[in-house]
Order: C-alpha cells, then sequence, then structure tokens
C-alpha cells in the first residue's frame, strides 16, 4: 500500500514524500525497513526526496528519526526541545547533536549552528514558561554536569573520557562539577 501511494505521489510530481510517525507507534528497525523499502521497491525514489517524522509516544522519535536516516531518508521533520502533539516530536537538539557527533555511522549532517542551541533551547522554554527537565538530553542541566568523583577525576585527566561532546559546541561556555556526596578527593 506504502509502496503505490509513493508512486502515486511522484505521478503527481512531488519532490519530497514524508513518511510518518504520526502516533509513535514504530520502532527503529521498523522505521529503517519501510524507508530502505521504499528504495527498493520504487525505483521512482532516486529522484526524490525520502524525509521522516516521528512522534515520542513511545520515547523513541529520536532512535526512529536517526533509523530512517539510515535507512536512506534525506531529511527530517523535528521540533526544537521535542515540543508536539501528545508526547512531542522528535527533538531537533537531539538529531542534530547525533549527527555530528556520529559521522562515521550517520555520514549526514545539517547546516545547524549548533552554538546557538542552548539559546535557543531555553529561549523556546521562556516563552512557554518551562524549564528543560534537569536530565534531558543536551539542554538539560545535568547534562553536561559531573558529581560522580570517577567522572570528574576522568574530566580532569581527559575531557572526552565522560563528555562526548563538548559544551561549547551547543553554546554552553563549560561544564560544571557538582560537588556533593559522590564527589572524591580529585573534586
Amino acid at each position: 500500500f506504502l509502496a503505490q501511494a509513493v508512486r502515486t505521489a511522484i505521478a503527481a510530481g512531488a519532490s519530497t514524500i514524508n513518511i510518518p510517525d504520526t502516533v509513535g507507534y514504530s520502532t527503529p528497525a521498523e522505521m529503517r525497513a519501510i524507508i530502505e523499502r521504499l528504495r527498493a521497491q520504487v525505483p521512482e525514489c532516486e529522484g526524490i526526496t525520502l524525509s521522516v517524522h516521528c512522534h515520542n509516544d513511545l520515547g523513541m522519535a529520536t532512535a526512529n528519526t536517526l533509523a530512517g536516516i539510515l535507512g536512506g531518508a534525506a531529511q527530517f521533520e523535528c521540533a526544537l526541545n521535542g515540543l508536539g502533539e501528545r508526547a512531542g516530536n522528535a527533538p531537533l537538539e537531539e538529531i542534530v547533536m547525533a549527527l555530528r557527533t556520529r559521522p562515521d555511522l550517520y555520514g549526514a549532517d545539517t547546516r545547524v549552528d549548533t552554538t546557538q542551541i542552548y539559546r535557543a533551547s531555553k529561549a523556546v522554554y521562556g516563552i512557554i514558561g518551562r524549564t528543560a527537565p534537569m536530565n534531558k538530553p543536551i539542554v538539560g542541566a545535568n547534562a553536561f554536569a559531573h558529581e560522580a568523583g570517577i567522572h570528574q577525576h576522568g574530566i580532569m585527566a581527559n575531557r572526552s573520557t565522560y563528555e562526548i561532546m563538548k559544551p561549547e559546541v551547543i553554546g554552553i561556555p563549560t561544564g560544571q562539577f557538582v560537588l556533593g556526596k559522590h564527589s572524591g578527593r580529585h573534586a
């Protein structure tokens, strides 16, 4: 059914075909397989852009989007901070930074100025009267905070030990050490 719908859209002149997971039900393996199957079964896809649009109802919007990219989608739809219907959409900051952090795996990049991610995220949260959850990937207060002594020692010895990306890359001047019950002597 999907292959025929795509053929019909292409015949009607579509240059981009969006494959949505509107209710966030898909799994990463399914999303990748859908895109790969379309590429294989519909040769006309060669001249068009396949796009994915994933919702986060089961907490897999980022994984599903990245799987779609691995399957051959050249475009993705997302929202800053994952804002959107019900449980939200695929978060821009997570997808962009996954692509940037793992070029070896995805072989894809965006033209997003990542140094503006934190500032933009904060602005959007401010507009809606909220703050990012502390443990939110990329933009949460704890994303670059280290309390565990082993982490603190590792960061001091070699920052890349416990930070797969530098906070400056998303516009945060520096990470932080949290002195607490889990801190060790090195901190």
